[in-house]
């Protein structure tokens, strides 16, 4: 079973570049996260086109907005509002056999790491309080959670650990609380279990790069952690970087796992 997780920044847009990861990865699997369209309007005709005859979605206008698309029939369909903002972040379902998949989009965090100052930051953390509070209460489930989490949690997640310190989405009140989700299951981050904590390994580089890779200015914000349950069946884990080149790339790229159920 091949899953992966892609933030698009908006379906509608980037169709061609959806089809071209369906032909590389061939994902069983595919969470989407930045939709950016209302339900009515989510492009369902296209996506079944690809071979993906199981869609969920969760999305509003122009922001936010999540998806699952599958190859097998899901059951258990649930959007958790979380902090009941409105905002459409979550969407979570079942296999066949069991395993629950849940998809986030964690709030980007705004650009001022002041919870006082900054509303959005504040938002951020409460949102990372809440994910902590459900994975705890979790009771030996096999989970996959997956999504852009909008956090690099280790040094080598960004191009630059002492410049970013300050930088939202590298600071330390950020990382605790990343790292304090992973433990309340011992979640496994699964790039990180094939690439060493010593090697660098981003998802996302700013459009603000003309050349991104000779800048290499990237940041892990993307992530798959299955629950330790479920490390037996991991086989392969890969960053699709090429999806950078694409004609009209997202800003993140795909986290793609291979889990031999």
């Amino acid at each position: 079973m091949i899953i992966a997780t892609y933030n698009i920044n908006s379906i509608r847009i980037r169709l061609q570049e959806l089809k071209q990861i369906v032909t590389i990865a061939n994902p069983d699997i595919l969470c989407l996260q930045e939709t950016k369209v209302e339900n009515d309007l989510f492009p369902i005709n296209d996506v079944r086109a690809l071979g993906f005859s199981h869609i969920y979605f969760s999305g509003q206008k122009s922001y936010n907005g999540v998806a699952i698309l599958s190859k097998q029939p899901l059951y258990d369909i649930v959007e958790f509002d979380v902090l009941n903002s409105g905002h459409k972040r979550h969407i979570s379902a079942k296999l066949a056999n069991g395993i629950e998949i849940h998809n986030f989009y964690v709030p980007a965090g705004g650009d001022i790491p002041d919870r006082e100052l900054n509303d959005k930051f504040d938002f951020k953390l409460k949102f990372y309080d809440e994910m902590i509070k459900w994975s705890a209460n979790l009771k030996n489930k096999n989970v996959i959670m997956l999504g852009d989490l909008n956090t690099a949690p280790l040094a080598n997640d960004v191009w630059s650990h002492k410049q970013l310190l300050r930088i939202v989405s590298h600071t330390p009140i950020e990382t605790e609380a990343m790292e304090k989700l992973r433990q309340t299951q011992n979640w496994i981050d699964t790039s990180r279990h094939f690439v060493p904590e010593s090697k660098k390994l981003y998802s996302w580089w700013s459009y603000r790069n003309r050349d991104w890779r000779k800048s290499n200015r990237g940041r892990r914000l993307d992530h798959i952690w299955i629950t330790p349950s479920l490390l037996p069946h991991l086989k392969s884990s890969l960053i699709l970087q090429e999806a950078r080149d694409f004609a009209s790339p997202s800003d993140h790229v795909p986290v793609i796992v291979h889990l031999d159920m």
